[in-house]
């Protein structure tokens, strides 16, 4: 997959597009993409993803914005899964910001990316003050005939529509079973493993510490986790563990959320290795200890409990 940072200068060849955060490339994402691939294959034209970054609410009130599901490398990575051919990645910023509508549309679409087929949702707006929307799409293009316009209708599971929004609420409360349905798989965050303070070492469960991109993510607690990594990993397969993602209240008195994950029966060195943590179940909030012995007796707890955990799901799936 191609990620390019701004169209420019104006390819020749036609795309087909779709326009949007795509923030955890969920089941209603998935179904865009599907579509949208349908019709450049029809079309014999590339398949084609704008996106933003940062993402519109986090430029222009980030006290408001919501908590990010996928940093930017994690939806390039699940874009490029779903067989998308290019990603425009185009920065938001306050000249981005103040682009009208009318201009969106002319200079970024038609000159710009060359949009023959447009994909958008029904609640699609954009261009100043999010001036544009749906209407104003449909009412250009069957004016000039220079590309056509499809709307994507809302993506439902079970009566409930998929959306960023429901998935976010639903991994605050803990309820990773229904954002493994919105999503089509269980939540991860991914990240690059750095050095910590070698407590986890020295209680007798060593932990890998996950680089954050943000310091706001989506949920918090103590969880059950599988763990993937990079071709060239010493992981001979996915490794299974529990994971830590929180402020650490016992040992820190002020601190940015940390994700430590304790690996089982694996003691190698991966520093510098990129994982992907998949979260599969919580086992309980974070809690303030008053001392080190009462927290590791804690820690053994969790490991026995994740461990319950998977064999509970084998002897499940044996039966």
């Amino acid at each position: 997959m191609q990620v390019c940072r701004r169209a420019s200068p104006r390819s020749e060849a036609p795309v087909a597009l779709t326009i949007g955060n795509f923030d955890g490339v969920h089941l209603g994402h998935q179904a865009m993409l599907a579509r949208l691939k349908q019709a450049a294959n029809q079309l014999n034209i590339a398949a084609c993803v704008m996106t933003f970054e940062p993402h519109p609410r986090e430029f222009l009130a980030p006290q408001q914005a919501p908590t990010r599901l996928t940093s930017l490398r994690e939806k390039l990575e699940l874009l490029a899964e779903s067989g998308i051919d290019r990603v425009y990645v185009y920065r938001f910023s306050h000249d981005f910001a103040k682009i009208d509508a009318e201009s969106f549309i002319t200079h970024i679409l038609q000159q710009e990316l060359a949009v023959r087929w447009l994909l958008v949702g029904e609640d699609f707006r954009f261009g100043a003050q999010r001036a544009g929307n749906v209407q104003m799409v449909k009412t250009f293009s069957q004016r000039s005939g220079s590309f056509e316009v499809e709307i994507m209708p809302n993506f439902s599971v079970n009566g409930l529509r998929v959306s960023s929004t429901a998935i976010r609420q639903a991994l605050a409360c803990g309820n990773l079973d229904l954002a493994k349905q919105l999503l089509g798989r269980p939540y991860s965050i991914s990240g690059r493993v750095v050095n910590g303070d070698k407590l986890g070492k020295q209680i007798g469960f060593p932990t890998a510490n996950i680089q954050l991109k943000h310091n706001r993510p989506p949920l918090m607690g103590i969880f059950v986790v599988e763990i993937s990594s990079e071709a060239n990993s010493p992981f001979s397969a996915t490794m299974r563990g529990v994971a830590s993602l929180g402020i650490r209240p016992t040992t820190h008195a002020k601190s940015e959320p940390i994700l430590e994950v304790h690996l089982f029966d694996f003691h190698k060195e991966i520093y510098g290795y990129h994982l992907r943590v998949h979260f599969l179940h919580k086992l309980r909030d974070e809690e303030k200890y008053p001392d080190l012995v009462t927290l590791t007796t804690q820690i053994a707890r969790d490991v026995e409990d994740a461990k319950d955990f998977f064999l509970t799901q084998e002897n499940l799936v044996s039966q």
